[in-house]
């Protein structure tokens, strides 16, 4: 399985509101294709939506808190996840001196800077948990408990965009759940407004607070809508233009006892937003 897989396997895995069945390669693939071809269904809907307003003269209005505009009437606005996105841009150059296969790094600084990640946040797992490593010979078809990948996402004024995403599994005994951190390098068309930000991680939604770490302020979803896939989760914009989220989860997502606390409260969920360990560039 390599990084594009793993990512689209574990949003997909996380998803699950029941054990779901072993993944193959295959089965991964296949879902990863299915979610691109839906993606890009939604998007062409939208935009035969918006011409259908203009010439109809519908309002659009502004719902309160949701970070954009909608048409006014029942529906959720639907935000695709920024690294969904597909892209004619050729792909970097990795350290042999030829472009990358795909969007994932596979060694080079970019790669390093993955597994950097990860190790931060193992380091952050508070007293009272564990990170467990994954097991020896795991099949390459089967959820990790720690995860790194460092992807291309774009290139915006002539500069590359880069995300890196890292996840561990926290445990208390027999129960797991899991902690992820995902970082976007200076460039990227992420909102600046707080919780506009955080309501971008995933395309996911819910209820949104501002708290102040320092003088930084940080867009914190306390309460997710209808997608669980993690409890709580912060977002913070460095004044560089980085872009840092940090998400915590009571569940692992394959059938396994979920925690019966979470490991960090929402304050410090914010304050390992703006953590410079968690500032990848």
């Amino acid at each position: 399985m390599n990084g594009e897989e793993l990512r689209e396997a574990l949003r997909s895995e996380m998803a699950a509101t029941i054990p779901p069945p072993r993944l193959s390669t295959a089965a991964v693939l296949g879902a990863a294709r299915r979610a691109r071809v839906r993606r890009r269904a939604v998007l062409a809907c939208a935009g035969s939506a918006a011409a259908v307003l203009a010439v109809t003269g519908v309002a659009a209005v502004g719902i309160p808190g949701a970070g954009g505009f909608s048409p006014a009437g029942p529906g959720p606005q639907t935000i695709p996840h920024p690294s969904a996105k597909d892209t004619a841009t050729p792909w970097p150059t990795g350290p042999d001196g030829h472009p990358q296969g795909d969007r994932t790094a596979r060694a080079g600084s970019r790669y390093d800077q993955a597994i950097r990640l990860l190790d931060e946040i193992v380091s952050v797992v508070p007293a009272g948990y564990t990170a467990p490593e994954n097991p020896a010979n795991q099949p390459a078809d089967q959820m990790p408990l720690r995860a790194h990948q460092a992807q291309f996402e774009d290139k915006v004024n002539g500069a590359d965009v880069w995300s890196y995403m890292s996840s561990a599994a926290v445990a208390q005994g027999e129960r797991m759940g899991r902690l992820l951190v995902e970082v976007h390098t200076a460039g990227s068309q992420l909102p600046d407004e707080p919780c506009a930000l955080a309501r971008q991680f995933w395309g996911m939604q819910g209820e949104c607070q501002v708290m102040t770490v320092g003088a930084a302020q940080v867009g914190v979803v306390v309460r997710p809508a209808d997608d669980d896939r993690f409890d709580q989760w912060a977002a913070f914009r460095h004044p560089d233009g980085v872009v840092t989220f940090v998400a915590q989860g009571a569940k692992l997502g394959d059938g396994r006892p979920e925690l019966r606390t979470l490991p960090f409260s929402t304050q410090q969920l914010a304050a390992l937003a703006v953590d410079e360990r968690f500032h990848l560039r």
